[in-house]
């Protein structure tokens, strides 16, 4: 056991000894090993007496993710032919062992960060009484539910981040496949292959998300449409794909091209993407439902009227009612409209996606070796990363630090991934890989992994996702997502206190936290996942937002090895501590980065500007443009700082150029993010629809179009087409023009008013 033991640790692994009948660490205060490995002298005295051995998953053990097939193991075979079929041969690099209960394990390590434990698939079992019953060793206290006795029963699950399971050579568990000191590194995409194909094997499903409000009636057009409506087609106008049919059909999300993100059986379509929007991860979706979110921006009386001229329904008063033409009538509210004077200042230009030092040199890098080179992309990236670097390591004279919120805005297959892979491998480098997030479990898991690493680097793919997820989630746990990363924000130069628990010791404090987000969304799916709420709570004013534009051309990638300069840096930043404590009891005393006398007058005249700006908003009753403006003069402090530690990370000092530079860019990327969320961010469906009108007919020549052409473009039914266009035109936003010809005239719609929106999608 000693010399297993050894041969674990010395391979990275966090190995403690187990109570095999209560499978924890047979050890006091053992969750300190959670962040830092025992040295072998620990583990020589440990394993002595021969107890039975766990490890330890996640960050510590080198991002090591552990999939459990629990219940006999009954799950693993067709884990293992999903998986299989869709990528042969990842599954013979596994570590695969089986365990006391006659279950499986799956063990491997990951090139990103990992999350904490998840339950994948599960089964609902009946059960005649109220009495607790024991199943596959495991006892379980029915629930009443519906009227019957029933119990949930997980069949596979995983142990990441935090969590911990016991191991071979522990009595009762053998390695089939593989060797523990031997681990293979999977990629994001090939992780996330092996934890869909168990998410797909979930018979647990959830409620089937129905029309609400309504009472099941017969001959309504949504219920027919359940019935007998072809909800595969529906998937497939809107570019979902059938990976793999059968009586469980598996489908693949939009922009996917590998896995799976959700499964469709017997008229119930069940999403565990979280990148799926309009869909939320871990919800049943019956097909009216599918038909409404997609083809109807969740407008259900608008999918009840086009399902109805399509023949559905039984003609009767079902209470789908069309309430369109009530919308656009002359006593109706104003649709709300941007306001006149907010001009598109256009995409940020590309020389302001510049900044000497560090942050050229790391861009320089992932534009030489990325398949599809985006210089946006690049400089978001290496931006953040200096972000981290310097976080609780310096600061100006007003206090601000560098932690900021950052997100790239681009379609897929553009290169998204590879700006967070030259970070992860930099910081990996210099032994900061411990200081990498990826998704948002929870408020209290960000809090937690600060108090682990108070400078956190958070890089995280189609934020969109998590902001649906916010404005509608029906518990707390989304809303607090939300709430801490307001917090932490604001709490870079404080000392947040972590939160107690009952019953248990103060937890401590985080000293000066500073969380980096460095996100990435399709443009079209980040700003309608936003809510006007949103917008005037400081989320939106706190982001700092970069269009990437098209696709480059690609060019043959090249291996990830930054040059010595990048390297040298760095490791010059992670070895930079000023501060005063031991490692436990640390507190950090950033250096002050002074600025010059023009550079202190320029700053002056960038809160002026901005304070000129937030005068006019706050006179128009902008509540939007208040909340932007009143956080530009801290934007350009913090970009300002971060421009002097990258040009000269030795001697940093605010000039004139990196405070031009910092104001030129906060103001441009401010005017344009709020004039692109006025052009799509919506207060309901039938306001969605407007705007969406509106930027079809920007596009076109002349911002004019024929009835026909955009009535295919909105791609609606002709009852709320005649209902937006009746609207808009009332509201002076767009006029009807009629060309006299043979036979009979041709109707064409014109914006009034095509300076007020954006063309494109974007």
């Amino acid at each position: 056991m000693i010399d297993v033991a050894t041969n674990y640790l010395r391979s990275g692994l966090c190995v403690l000894p187990a109570i095999l009948a209560e499978k924890r660490p047979a050890l006091a205060g053992w969750k300190q090993y959670q962040r830092r490995l025992p040295t072998e002298r620990q583990v020589a005295a440990w394993f002595a007496d021969g107890p039975p051995v766990c490890v330890l998953a996640g960050t510590v053990s080198g991002n090591l993710e552990m999939i459990d097939f629990d219940h006999g193991g009954e799950m693993f075979e067709p884990w293992r032919q999903l998986v299989e079929s869709e990528f042969p041969g990842l599954l013979d690099r596994l570590v695969i062992e089986h365990s006391q209960s006659g279950g499986r394990h799956a063990v491997y390590r990951c090139e990103a960060s990992v999350p904490g434990n998840r339950k994948l698939a599960q089964r609902v079992i009946v059960v005649p009484s109220a009495e607790s019953v024991v199943i596959h060793g495991k006892r379980y206290v029915p629930r009443l539910v519906s009227g019957r006795y029933e119990v949930t029963v997980t069949l596979v699950e995983t142990r990441g981040d935090g969590g911990l399971f016991l191991c071979a050579p522990t009595p009762g568990y053998g390695v089939e496949q593989g060797a523990f000191d031997q681990l293979a590194v999977l990629t994001e995409a090939e992780q996330a292959i092996l934890i869909e194909a168990a998410y797909a094997l979930n018979e647990a499903l959830p409620p089937v998300e129905r029309r609400r409000g309504l009472p099941a009636a017969s001959g309504r057009p949504g219920d027919d449409f359940n019935e007998r409506g072809d909800v595969r087609a529906v998937l497939e106008h809107n570019d979902w794909q059938l990976a793999r049919g059968g009586e469980n059909e598996y489908w693949r999300r939009p922009g996917k091209d590998q896995g799976w993100s959700a499964t469709l059986r017997d008229g119930v379509f069940y999403v565990f993407s979280s990148n799926a929007a309009p869909f939320e991860p871990d919800k049943a979706y019956a097909p009216f439902t599918v038909f409404t979110l997609l083809d109807h921006a969740g407008d259900f009386a608008a999918a009840a009227a086009a399902l109805r001229a399509d023949g559905y329904g039984d003609g009767g008063d079902d209470g789908d009612v069309d309430l369109s033409h009530f919308r656009c009538n002359g006593t109706q509210r104003p649709l709300p409209v941007r306001p006149p004077d907010l001009p598109d200042p256009g995409p940020l230009p590309v020389e302001l996606c510049r900044v000497p030092g560090f942050v050229s040199e790391v861009m320089d890098h992932c534009l030489a070796t990325a398949p599809y080179p985006n210089l946006s992309l690049a400089f978001c990236g290496a931006l953040s990363l200096q972000a981290v670097l310097a976080g609780r390591k310096v600061r100006d004279q007003g206090d601000n630090r560098t932690n900021l919120y950052v997100l790239a805005l681009a379609y897929s297959s553009v290169g998204k991934d590879w700006p967070r892979k030259v970070n992860t491998h930099i910081m990996h480098r210099i032994g900061l890989v411990g200081s990498l997030g990826e998704k948002f479990a929870s408020g209290e898991g960000i809090q937690d992994s600060l108090f682990l690493s108070p400078a956190l680097l958070f890089q995280t793919d189609e934020i969109d996702g998590l902001l649906q997820s916010i404005n509608k989630a029906h518990d707390a746990r989304h809303e607090n997502i939300l709430g801490t990363l307001l917090t932490m924000y604001s709490a870079a130069n404080s000392i947040y206190p972590m939160r107690r628990k009952a019953g248990k010791e103060a937890p401590g404090v985080i000293d000066q936290p500073c969380l980096v987000v460095y996100g990435t969304a399709i443009p079209t799916h980040y700003y309608s996942a936003l809510s006007e709420r949103m917008l005037t709570n400081g989320f939106f004013a706190r982001m700092l937002i970069v269009e990437s534009g098209p696709r480059s051309a690609g060019q043959e990638p090249g291996i990830i090895n930054p040059p010595p300069r990048v390297m040298e840096t760095a490791q010059w930043w992670a070895d930079f501590s000023p501060g005063t404590g031991n490692l436990e009891r640390f507190h950090p005393q950033p250096l002050i980065v002074e600025a010059d006398d023009e550079a202190r007058s320029l700053i002056t005249e960038g809160r002026e500007a901005a304070e000129a700006e937030y005068a006019g908003a706050e006179s128009r009753g902008d509540p939007v443009g208040t909340t932007v403006w009143g956080r530009v003069p801290e934007q350009i402090r913090k970009l300002a700082l971060l421009y002097a530690a990258s040009a000269n990370h030795e001697t940093p000092r605010i000039d004139a150029v990196g405070v031009r530079w910092a104001t030129d860019f906060v103001l441009h990327q401010t005017k344009r993010m709020l004039f692109m969320a006025h052009s799509h961010v919506a207060e309901n469906p039938f306001h969605a629809e407007c705007l969406k009108l509106l930027r079809k007919l920007q596009e076109a020549p002349d911002q004019t179009l024929p009835h026909s052409v955009l009535l295919k473009r909105m791609k609606t039914d002709s009852k709320s087409f005649a209902a937006l266009i009746d609207t808009l035109c009332q509201q002076g936003e767009l006029e009807i023009v009629t060309t006299p010809r043979a036979g009979w005239p041709v109707r064409a719609y014109r914006m009034i008013r095509g300076e007020s929106f954006t063309g494109g999608e974007t």
